[in-house]
This record gives C-alpha cells, structure tokens and sequence, in this order.
C-alpha cells in the first residue's frame, strides 16, 4: 500500500471510528480522558501498520489493539499500585524519587509483558527460580515432576526472555 493511500485509509477510519472507539474504551475504563489517550494510542499504532484487515474489518481491528492497549493499561496501573504499597513501607529517607519510580514501573510493566508470552507453568517455575530462589530440585518437589522436567521449563524461559530482549 503506498504511504499516502496508507495514511488517507487512516484518517478515514479515525473520521468515522473514532467516536466510537472512545465511547467503548470509556465503557472500559470508566474514564472519558483515559478512553481519549487510549484512543489516541490505538490510532497512533494504526500508522505504523500496513495491513488490509485494517481496512477490510476497521472496528474488528481497533477493537484487538484497543483491547491490547487495555490489557496493558491495567496491568500497569496494577504494578504501580503494588510498588506504589511496597515503598510505602519503607522509610521516608530511602523513597526513590518520582523519576526513578516511574522507570521502575515501566521496567515492571516490560517484564510482565515477557512473562505473560509463557505458559502460566513456565513462568511460575521461572518466578520460584528467579525470585524466590528456590532450587530446581525444591521446584520440582513442589510441582511433582523431575528436576530433568524443570530444567526444560526454565530454558524454555530463559529462550523467551532472550528472544524478547534481543531478538525484538
């Protein structure tokens, strides 16, 4: 599709779907400025596509990346008030700015991202590994399987991880 006829099919589907598209993300979210932003955001994903369904289905289309969009909103918004309750524990002197929170949580919201593309199983073997450093053969107690069973399930993690760092 050349970039002009790309770019006009957009501004066509924003002119007669954006409405729309608010008016469902606000059902969503509950929020009118939040259902803009995340309009805006899915429309924006929109330009840097090139695809027919776009046009074929265009509400079947931003209805997948809005939701997407969504789903990520959410799970940010869930990381941020968990860390958010995390430092209010701690003491007021050792609180990381606001600068250094918000990099944290995008940090936190990539790294749910990674995780949520393996099988629950798979990260959950992952997780007791990594962070609460359980070893394979206490894993494999847990979960009633071999140790030879756990090693594959964390290579198999480790491969993802790898793949969506460096391979993106």
């Amino acid at each position: 599709m050349h970039p002009a006829s790309h770019s006009d099919s957009v501004a066509h589907i924003y002119s007669h779907h954006h409405g729309w598209l608010v008016g469902l993300l606000r059902q969503k979210l509950g929020n009118a400025d939040n259902a803009n932003d995340l309009a805006q955001d899915t429309f924006t994903r929109l330009l840097t596509i090139r695809s027919e369904e776009l046009i074929r289905e265009p509400r079947a289309y931003l209805t997948t990346v809005a939701s997407r969009l969504t789903a990520q909103y959410f799970r940010r918004l869930a990381l941020e008030r968990a860390y958010l309750d995390a430092l209010a524990g701690m003491p007021e002197d050792t609180v990381p700015s606001p600068e250094a929170r918000m990099l944290v949580v995008e940090a936190l919201t990539a790294i749910s991202r990674v995780l949520d593309g393996l099988s629950p199983r798979v990260r959950e073997i992952f997780l007791l590994a990594q962070l609460d450093g359980l070893t394979y053969a206490e894993i494999a107690a847990q979960y009633d399987m071999s140790v030879n069973a756990v090693q594959k399930s964390m290579i198999r993690a480790f491969q993802h991880c790898y793949a969506a760092v460096y391979a993106a």
